[in-house]
């Protein structure tokens, strides 16, 4: 009766200024994202006095429901981590009213507080700048595991191609784990395919740089055979030769939004529930020019952005 109740004692219990991060799914704490957007959790908490703590959700009992499991851990409030296989935990502890902040997803249940980047009208821009330059065989590059965001830049591929009637063969799309071995594999299958894609959109900043050192390794020139785009959560862009052609999200931006409105919760300073949608932008660099025997399109054709004068 008292966990259907949803019945937490508070005789005796200790008042903590404690914050949980947990992922719902496989922890991916190592990937740059994450540590970008946890390093501005924790800066948005500590404006508040808080601090934050990994905690892991096996160790909840199947006796008592997350708020109990949450105040036994000494947890005023938690920021989720999630993946498409385990987005209904976030529900279940969005139905308990538990003060909680989803990072990097979208979720149609008004319940769910959740804060992301939409990468979707960037990444179509990014795809007409390339179709600007002449491209027509674009492919595309992304996680095999389906999440929200990469879920995004896919749309905004596909929209942009067919805007422009171009087609997307099967082939075209890469679907791998987002690591710098699945980027060179991309490459390497694009490089040996009976048609060669021109230039290559990668939805993971690991999948690009993966990429382009294989690139190097096989004598493929970018931007010259091959041009590529990719995507940055923090400044990776600036790290790889050429500098990186990429739409752009602040990831610690993203976490210290999070954090300050996850802390307004527990105050009690906000009662309602919130979804938040950062923009993404696009930056253009040196891995992307016309391909091979290309033309830059006539302005005014095709209706696309013209690239910048040299």
């Amino acid at each position: 009766v008292a966990n259907d109740a949803r019945y937490a004692a508070t005789v005796g219990r200790r008042v903590t200024t404690t914050v949980g991060l947990a992922y719902t799914g496989d922890p991916t704490i190592s990937h740059p994202f994450d540590a970008a957007v946890i390093g501005g959790v924790a800066k948005g908490l500590a404006e508040g006095g808080f601090n934050l703590l990994l905690l892991n959700l096996k160790s909840k009992t199947k006796a008592e429901n997350y708020t109990q499991f949450f105040i036994r851990s000494g947890i005023r409030g938690v920021v989720l981590r999630t993946q498409a296989a385990s987005r209904e935990l976030c529900v279940d502890i969005a139905r308990e009213s538990f003060p909680h902040v989803v990072l990097a997803e979208r979720f149609d249940d008004p319940r769910v507080n959740c804060i992301d980047c939409d990468s979707k009208p960037e990444s179509m821009r990014a795809v007409q700048y390339l179709i600007s330059l002449g491209h027509r065989r674009i492919a595309f590059a992304t996680h095999s595991i389906p999440v929200r965001d990469h879920a995004d830049r896919l749309e905004g591929y596909r929209e942009a191609m067919a805007k422009h009637d171009l087609a997307v063969p099967r082939e075209m799309i890469y679907r791998y784990p987002a690591t710098l071995a699945s980027g060179a594999t991309i490459v390497k299958m694009a490089m040996s395919a009976a048609i060669r894609p021109t230039a290559i959109y990668f939805a993971d900043w690991a999948l690009a740089v993966g990429g382009i050192k294989a690139a190097h390794k096989m004598g493929v020139r970018i931007p010259d055979d091959l041009s590529i785009v990719g995507f940055d959560d923090t400044n990776m862009r600036q790290a790889v030769h050429p500098t990186l052609t990429a739409v752009c999200q602040n990831a610690e931006q993203l976490g210290t939004e999070a954090g300050l409105r996850l802390t307004e919760l527990i105050a009690g300073r906000s009662d309602t529930q919130f979804r938040v949608t950062l923009p993404a932008f696009f930056e253009i660099n040196e891995s992307t020019a016309t391909p091979s025997g290309g033309r830059l399109i006539a302005p005014g054709d095709n209706d696309v952005e013209q690239p910048p004068a040299a």
